[in-house]
């Protein structure tokens, strides 16, 4: 922690305590509030009060495997900037700098993706200061634990779905406080992409999630992966039971790749090793799933959707393996058979069955309207839509064919129609659309 000189700074004062945010090009941005602690493969606690008034220096991440391929993809990651935390239970606040005291603003919970084993609430990939001042919204970031530590387990001394547990005590966090923030309590859209929204679409079933949020955005969920993991997880389970009293949470991380589920026995969903599971706390069995989501289609309005292309930057742009050997055609046919199965259909089934249980939903594709992309709309070329941030994208290889214009004028728009959402659950049929973006309610 340190003291900030030549910073402006502004003094929340919330039931939680004294928050002190930093104020930076239109927006107020409190940091790393820490909503629970937990130990080692227990539930979070939640805090009471703020431990600190101090700004961290650097983010809180949960102890992770650097992905070389998601360095590639979206770009490298700055380590000085961060410190890995066992108990990874922190969220950042962002509101516009400028606005109405005496209006209640419409807050969204941004979960990140990164298949429950990566990533952090505060990657500079997502930051939403864009879109917070362009739509006078609020967005809370959220961190919870992650691979090993939040998304496998299997008995009473490493219990599943820790993770998830993480994301419901933030969510009760917000509930409580973000009214003094300005927001509204009465209006939460909870916001994610990949697992992100894989675990969003969840909360919607989750016991203890209830009256928690209003609407869902969910981008880009691999629903898909979701089906028949028992075996799969409760072998990597027990493979890795013996890491359980290893004293360096590093080492973990290090340690669990070793022992990873084989490919040639568990097919694709081996790419997503670490997930929610079904039949333990706060979830339901596989089979009822439906089911519960169609029982709860009166509660929440849903957007759900995907890319067109969406597993074409690993299939296409692969260093090694079975894909370099491949003409376009055959790729091209691989990529679609790939994100129909993962993401499509299953998306397609969930806002079939959600439609049929009365429920308010949109679905939407985004395409790649550029001539000279091959990759295509791909998995992630969502998110520098939403959070524009350049210096941020750069070094990104999923967008080194795309011009930045043709990500502003896109993204702009579709900030707007995200924000119309959240606002009030509907989409106007006179709202402008970006040209990548194929809309319609189900």
């Amino acid at each position: 922690m340190t003291t900030r000189q030549n910073i402006r700074t502004h003094t929340f004062h919330t039931p939680f305590g004294k928050i002190l945010a930093l104020k930076d090009n239109g927006v107020i941005k409190a940091k790393s509030i820490r909503y629970a602690r937990s130990e080692r493969f227990k539930k979070p606690i939640p805090l009471k009060s703020a431990e600190s008034e101090e700004i961290l220096d650097k983010t809180p991440v949960c102890p992770q495997n650097i992905s070389p391929l998601l360095e590639r993809l979206i770009g490298k990651t700055d380590l000085e900037k961060f410190e890995a935390e066992e108990s990874t239970q922190f969220l950042t606040v962002t509101r516009p700098e400028n606005y109405n005291e005496h209006e209640k603003l419409p807050v969204v919970v941004w979960i990140h993706g990164g298949s429950y084993e990566i990533g952090c609430g505060d990657l500079p990939t997502s930051d939403p200061s864009v879109w917070v001042k362009e739509q006078n919204i609020i967005v809370v970031s959220v961190s919870y634990r992650l691979g090993l530590f939040g998304f496998l387990g299997g008995n009473e001394n490493r219990p599943a779905n820790l993770g998830l547990f993480d994301i419901i005590e933030a969510l009760q966090w917000i509930k409580k406080n973000i009214n003094s923030f300005g927001g509204n309590n009465e209006n939460i859209t909870l916001f994610g992409q990949s697992s992100g929204g894989d675990a969003i679409a969840h909360l919607m079933i989750s016991e203890g999630a209830e009256n928690l949020f209003h609407r869902v955005i969910i981008q880009s969920a691999p629903l898909g992966f979701r089906h028949k993991r028992q075996k799969m997880s409760a072998e990597f389970f027990q493979r890795t039971e013996f890491l359980k009293e290893e004293k360096e949470a590093l080492k973990m991380t290090e340690s669990y790749v070793k022992f990873l589920p084989s490919f040639l026995k568990y097919g694709l969903k081996t790419s997503m090793p670490f997930c929610l599971q079904y039949g333990h706390a706060p979830l339901c069995k596989e089979e009822e799933s439906l089911e519960k989501w169609r029982e709860n289609a009166s509660k929440y309005d849903v957007l759900i959707g995907l890319n067109h292309d969406e597993t074409a930057f690993y299939v296409k742009t692969a260093e090694t393996g079975f894909y370099t050997y491949l003409n376009n055609t055959i790729l091209d046919k691989i990529v679609r058979k790939t994100t129909e199965s993962i993401y499509e259909k299953p998306a397609n089934i969930f806002a079939q069955n959600y439609a049929e249980g009365g429920g308010n939903i949109y679905r939407f594709k985004i395409h790649s309207t550029l001539k000279n992309n091959p990759i295509g709309a791909s998995h992630c070329i969502d998110l520098p839509f939403i959070f524009e941030n350049k210096s941020a994208w750069e070094s990104s290889e999923l967008l080194k064919d795309v011009p930045w214009e043709y990500i502003q004028e896109n993204g702009k728009k579709l900030r707007s129609i995200w924000a119309e959402f959240a606002r009030t659950g509907n989409i106007s049929d006179t709202s402008e659309r970006p040209e990548m973006l194929e809309l319609r309610k189900i």
